[in-house]
């Protein structure tokens, strides 16, 4: 098992930990308290979730990524890399080393990184990752989640709440889905990396009317936002990053979006590492949210009431754009052009309805 983790020094500055509880704490009861980089100088461990070691070893992805029907591997990468760029794919399909006589894979799945089992998925009709297993890793900062997807079943003793360790097997890799599953020979694991939106998810489904019924709570994929997993990992190989809180702070921004609204949104409760500068003493009057080119908030800056004087309450503000990046990641629709600015897109509408309670 040791052979298969990405080990490096990991050493864990008492002081720093302490320092970054307060902070979280802080946050929470609404006080002005900035996380500072205080743990940007710590170095992530972590494990490639299956036993296929071609990318530890710097193999190209063809040796470990499932591609979808048209045999193209860059369909099992994160981003616009379906139906020729136009839909969007929230992870990484890993494909197996090890099958039995039936053809089944026998891969084991291992946990990405120590945290807590939040989610288990038992029923593989219900949903489209089939069944499969939420883990959040509250001694990261921010604190992301790691899912692991059309699983052939659960390791025994694993259960919602279950601490796990670094590299714990916890599943077995296999071709669950809902709609009658995925065919055999193109069994994998779907692992994503991402942030939880909202904890008040049950009332914005319920206000869309989807007319089904919501089976995963608050670990319903439309309430997870993934980053590219391959471009965090390539990143923390080379060094470039050693963990979350560099890896956001070096994100680039596509979209930036004005927010004029009072509230503090429990999203940057939960993540204030993601914060740009410290929340006020009293009550914030809007928002600035730098997001990346499939959307997802990296960077938030509280406003003052001259940042926002002359702007309706409760609206939204498209301040600048990257539009090349924009037309690239054609399968998320951030913004709409009105002439010579910008209003939201579909994608980004449903994101600031998540996180804001807006409608």
């Amino acid at each position: 098992m040791l052979a298969l983790w990405f080990r490096a020094k990991f050493k864990v500055d008492a002081v720093g930990w302490l320092w970054r509880a307060a902070a979280r704490r802080c946050c929470l009861l609404g006080l002005s308290f900035f996380v500072a980089p205080f743990s940007l100088a710590q170095r992530l461990e972590l494990t490639w979730p299956t036993p296929n070691r071609a990318w530890e070893q710097g193999r190209g992805i063809a040796a470990w990524a499932q591609p979808t029907v048209s045999g193209d591997p860059e369909s099992g990468l994160f981003g616009c890399v379906r139906s020729a760029g136009g839909q969007f794919h929230e992870g990484l399909d890993i494909k197996p080393v090890g099958r039995d006589a039936r053809g089944e894979p026998t891969d084991k799945i291992f946990a990405a990184l120590p945290g807590v089992v939040r989610y288990i998925s038992t029923k593989p009709r219900e949903s489209n990752y089939g069944r499969y297993i939420v883990i959040e890793h509250p001694g990261v900062t921010p604190a992301v989640f790691t899912l692991y997807a059309h699983l052939a079943k659960i390791e025994p003793g694993i259960g919602v709440g279950s601490n796990v360790q670094l590299g714990q097997v916890i599943a077995t890799m296999g071709h669950s889905a809902g709609g009658g599953g995925i065919p055999a020979e193109r069994a994998h694991l779907h692992f994503e990396i991402g942030l939880m939106a909202t904890t008040g998810f049950s009332s914005w489904y319920t206000w869309k009317k989807f007319g089904s019924t919501n089976e995963h709570g608050l670990w319903n994929g439309m309430n997870l936002m993934g980053l590219d997993p391959l471009d965090f990992l390539r990143q923390w190989r080379e060094r470039r990053v050693d963990n979350f809180q560099q890896y956001f702070a070096n994100m680039r921004s596509v979209v930036r979006v004005r927010v004029v609204t009072s509230r503090t949104p429990d999203f940057i409760r939960r993540y204030p590492a993601l914060l740009r500068k410290p929340l006020p003493l009293g009550f914030v009057s809007g928002w600035e949210i730098e997001c990346n080119a499939t959307g997802l908030p990296f960077a938030w800056t509280p406003l003052g009431p001259a940042e926002v004087a002359g702007l309706r309450s409760e609206s939204v503000h498209i301040k600048s754009v990257e539009a090349a990046s924009v037309r690239a990641y054609r399968c998320k629709s951030l913004v709409k052009q009105r002439g010579s600015s910008y209003g939201p897109g579909g994608d980004l509408q449903t994101m600031l309805q998540l996180i804001f309670g807006l409608r």
